[in-house]
């Protein structure tokens, strides 16, 4: 089935081409905020008045992304995911949303989020019903194309429960096809991958990367060090199956930032910026920014952070080091200087012996060989760069954190 459905969509392709990737969108990871991690499936508006799946919500969300700095750093989506829409579709077919929570309708919603700069987002399901158990799109891909280009959607979240996995390559093809049709730009974020993998499908990331401007790889994420950690290990694992396909227009997608809810210390934050930043993942925060505490504030602003994951160039970084629970990640960026890439790279621990630990290797190692050597800058502490010499790198690093550097090539040797 799995074969026949791939055939298929190559003669689709053949006849009537579907590169997502022309609607020009997405040519750097997307950067926004997502509602799930931190609000799930809250629809109980008069226990949790300010918490629950509504209006409310999204308005002051967006209102804080602006007042905040957010938006200025590159933060321009705000998007809903599940449990937004009444249980039942209208006498036309179409998508509603529940009516108590949004009572002026998603138009109306998407039309504030855009009078404040930002772009609007929202969530579907290729199956039967969403994973919260709502309508799924799988009998009205069209429709709710269409629906949601009316409704000045911005970005369409399509996840995968209650669906067949030997349908999804396909589907999710058909559905790219839809949202071109409509005319408007709308970045296409796609979960079969996700399935694919727990399902024991193969992935062909070939088709995904001319399908989908992003794509979950692996597990959701949960609010914890040890689900962040077990994902962060699962990419390293698998990263040369997927990482070349990491480009501007479509990436991997290792799912949102928990920066700023309950699960992570400052230090575990950093480090989820920092892998983040070198894998140039989606910034999807997804906390309550009007409580976020100023630590984890000013990472999520991180404007050394955020250009590194901006990076034009659009490689996704890779771990290249695994040795006494440290991991150092390392991602190419620009400028080039006398053909020598800057880099990013960040040194990770998953210690938990509570005393930070060194770690030095040679540069070459690392692969930085530019032979004038490196002007050094540290992303998180600014003022301690007294890390390489011309051989040599080193770090101290705190348990489950992380030293987090940018390496830039000297065009000439300095003098003495």
């Amino acid at each position: 089935m799995i074969l026949f459905d791939t055939l298929f969509l190559y003669l689709t392709l053949l006849i009537n081409p579907v590169f997502n990737l022309d609607n020009g969108l997405a040519l750097t990871p997307p950067m926004g905020f997502m509602t799930w991690q931190r609000f799930r499936c809250i629809v109980d508006c008069k226990s949790y008045p300010d918490e629950c799946i509504s209006e409310n919500l999204i308005k002051r969300q967006a209102e804080l992304m602006v007042q905040d700095g957010y938006l200025d750093a590159g933060y321009e989506y705000i998007i809903i995911d599940d449990c937004w829409s009444s249980k039942e579709r209208d006498e036309n077919g179409r998508l509603q949303a529940d009516p108590e929570r949004f009572p002026n309708g998603i138009p109306a919603l998407a039309d504030y989020v855009h009078n404040l700069g930002l772009k609007f987002g929202i969530y579907g399901d290729y199956g039967t019903l969403t994973c919260g158990g709502y309508p799924g799109s799988i009998n009205y891909l069209e429709v709710d194309a269409e629906t949601w280009a009316e409704w000045g959607v911005d970005y369409v979240k399509l996840d995968g429960c209650y669906s067949e996995l030997e349908d999804m390559e396909a589907g999710y093809a058909e559905f790219a096809n839809y949202l071109n049709k409509t005319g408007r730009p709308m970045v296409y974020s796609c979960s079969w991958p996700a399935y694919f993998e727990f399902g024991g499908y193969p992935v062909n990331f070939e088709i995904l990367a001319t399908t989908c401007n992003l794509w979950r790889n692996w597990a959701d994420i949960q609010d914890s060090w040890s689900s962040l950690t077990t994902i962060t290990k699962w990419f390293g694992d698998n990263q040369d199956r997927f990482s070349k396909f990491s480009a501007p227009g479509h990436w991997n997608d290792p799912d949102m930032l928990l920066i700023g809810n309950y699960g992570l210390t400052e230090d575990q934050s950093k480090s989820q910026m920092a892998i983040w930043s070198v894998m140039a993942a989606p910034l999807l925060m997804s906390l309550d920014l009007n409580t976020v505490k100023p630590e984890f504030k000013s990472i999520l602003l991180n404007k050394d952070a955020i250009a590194i994951n901006q990076d034009s160039l659009g490689i996704m970084g890779k771990r290249i080091y695994q040795k006494n629970d440290i991991e150092i990640w390392s991602k190419p960026i620009l400028p080039i200087i006398n053909g020598y890439y800057t880099y990013a790279v960040a040194f990770v621990s998953y210690r938990d012996d509570g005393h930070a630990y060194r770690v030095e290797e040679k540069l070459e190692t690392l692969g930085l060989t530019s032979p004038n050597g490196y002007l050094v800058e540290n992303i998180f502490e600014p003022n301690n760069v007294d890390l390489i010499d011309f051989e040599n790198i080193w770090a101290r690093i705190n348990p489950s954190g992380t030293v987090f550097l940018r390496l830039t090539p000297i065009g000439s040797v300095l003098s003495n």
